[in-house]
């Protein structure tokens, strides 16, 4: 795949300093006429400022027109290679793009910053065998003018978007697609393809009750993309073309109505900064489970959310109470937003919300609420103030209750919330008890369990289960090694139960979990899974040099963003 490309700018002023990182810049012109450039002072992880002089003087109003000849680095962090071996057909080559949080500068100069939002037009030139996609409608495909062996997809996307969905993929192996609905199609592999098209056969569904919900998908094409195990996210909300881990494939699609939401929470109204990321993703989750309610009953809203905020104490428990990164409103001053990345912004925030629907009159009333934000943001960036002046605008007649709420706790302080929202326990009852009969049990009472607890539990509750567990003091070794023998985890293929499964037999130092564990950390790289997983092996003595080991050995197979983070988890800087 060629990495040169000509990106054709519009900008207003007469200096112009761009995002770039580990590019090339060979030429730059200005309404056709030759301009200067130069590279600023490089960043840790911000890259170099791309300088650009104009060569005539701008008058206001006018507007000039900024080409850019250019080209990424083979290493760059934004992409990630695959040779043909590295793919299941094994017949051609193959890459995707993963910008977020500020990683589009490594991949084109721009102003890489959710702030900035822009309108795009691409025409990707890839050898005829291959496909090109990208987050935006599909223009067609025409042969290439100047190579008879290749072809030119097009693409327009004419809503402004923020950089780092501006993803594209080329690749020889997504050719197969299947239709699920008026405005879905799945593309995968032809290994996957079939499959997809069954696990992601409610995202209609979704998408009309989002709609219900949040106000008209204004994006049109809704596909979904299922990427190599290594890509590092369970979903990344790219307008027209979510893309998906393969792990959701035996696993559970609620992240498809989590990434269905970034639509309108995310793509439609935008954290101005990285600080207020919880603008994004509390709102996403919160709507995410709005839809679950919808679609499974209020009880499961309530029993995803009360998960939620076990994830939240994992996380609290893992980064420590006192730490700054856990403040809803974070200070990323030079701070690397990959490096803050957790539950945090997903589920404070969402407790939050949740906690602010239960004192301001409920689900639908909220909901109308959250309706009105998208409505009068929609296309904007935004920081914590412009939202909640428009929450107290929005409930003005309730402003009474909105100033009993410690925001300085909720928004500025580290740790968990200073308030926890009242849960339905309807569903989350039987994974209390079963996890507080393991936890109590001594080791004569370990032949009282079988099979049979298991009976009538959804793979969601024993996922809470596990949970559960996990925020305890760990298991004995003897409980763990009973727990496999009546419920037999390790044969369950769902990836949110192994995971579980996984992180709490090496926290109970059972050896023989050592090889599974690896293997799910490397055979798949969503940082979800392959970051715990690492640090738990890292933790644990007997496993500690071969966590190490392996880490080395594959790292040059996982994406960029997830072996720097994984290499910082393992105190292995002398890798990069």
């Amino acid at each position: 795949f060629p990495r040169q490309a000509d990106s054709c700018l519009r900008y207003k002023g007469t200096r112009k300093v761009l995002d770039t990182k580990d590019l090339q810049i060979f030429k730059v012109t200005a309404n056709g006429q030759d301009a200067k450039f130069a590279f600023g002072e490089k960043h840790s992880f911000k890259g170099t400022p791309l300088k650009i002089t104009l060569p005539f003087e701008m008058r206001r109003g006018q507007e000039a027109i900024i080409e850019i000849s250019f080209e990424s680095s083979p290493k760059s962090s934004a992409l990630q290679w695959f040779t043909p071996e590295q793919t299941s057909g094994k017949k051609h080559p193959f890459l995707f793009s993963q910008c977020q949080a500020n990683h589009c500068r490594a991949i084109l100069p721009c102003q890489d910053t959710p702030a900035v939002k822009l309108t795009y037009y691409a025409e990707i030139s890839v050898p005829k065998e291959l496909v090109a996609l990208m987050s935006a409608g599909r223009d067609g495909e025409m042969p290439d003018p100047e190579d008879s062996s290749r072809k030119i997809y097009r693409f327009s996307q004419n809503f402004p978007i923020e950089c780092f969905p501006v993803h594209s993929v080329l690749t020889g192996i997504f050719i197969f697609n299947r239709k699920i609905g008026p405005r879905t199609l799945v593309w995968a592999e032809k290994e996957l393809v079939d499959k997809s098209a069954y696990e992601f056969a409610e995202t209609e569904a979704m998408l009309q009750t989002a709609e219900d919900l949040a106000g008209p998908y204004v994006w049109g094409q809704y596909d979904l993309l299922v990427l190599p195990p290594s890509f590092p996210y369970g979903g990344m909300e790219n307008p027209c073309l979510t893309f998906v881990t393969p792990t959701l494939l035996v696993s559970v699609t609620v992240v498809i109505a989590h990434e269905i939401s970034h639509s309108w929470t995310g793509n439609l109204v935008t954290n101005k900064t990285w600080e207020h990321f919880w603008l994004n993703e509390g709102h996403t989750v919160y709507l995410e489970r709005r839809i679950g309610g919808r679609l499974f009953g209020e009880q499961f809203r309530h029993f995803k959310a009360l998960g939620g905020w076990r994830e939240l104490q994992n996380t609290i428990n893992a980064v420590g109470e006192n730490n700054p990164i856990s403040n809803l409103v974070p200070n990323l001053n030079e701070i690397d937003p990959d490096v803050a990345y957790s539950s945090v912004p997903y589920e404070k925030g969402f407790a939050l919300l949740f906690h602010l629907e239960q004192l301001l009159g409920g689900p639908d009333v909220f909901m109308g609420f959250l309706k009105a934000y998208i409505q009068q943001f929609a296309y904007k960036s935004i920081v914590t103030d412009d939202w909640k002046k428009f929450l107290y605008s929005y409930f003005k007649d309730k402003v009474d209750i909105l100033d009993k709420v410690d925001w300085k706790s909720w928004l500025h302080a580290p740790g968990m919330p200073p308030v926890k929202p009242t849960y339905d326990m309807t569903l989350t009852n039987a994974c209390v008890a079963l996890s507080q009969r393991w936890i109590q049990a001594k080791e004569s009472d370990l032949g009282s369990f079988s099979s049979a607890d298991l009976k009538g539990i959804s793979s969601h509750q024993l996922i809470e289960f596990l949970a559960l567990l996990l925020v305890e003091a760990p298991l004995p070794l003897s409980h763990v090694k009973r727990m496999q023998q009546v419920y037999d985890f390790n044969a369950i293929s769902n990836s949110e139960i192994r995971f579980r499964w996984l992180r709490l037999c090496i926290q109970s130092k059972w050896e023989e979990a050592i090889p599974l564990a690896l293997k799910m950390a490397t055979e798949q790289g969503r940082m979800k899974f392959t970051r715990p997983l690492f640090r738990d092996l890292y933790n644990f003595d007997k496993s500690r040099d071969l966590a190490v080991k392996t880490f080395l050995e594959h790292r040059a197979c996982m994406h960029p963003v997830t072996s720097m983070l994984v290499g910082r988890d393992l105190d292995q800087w002398q890798a990069y």
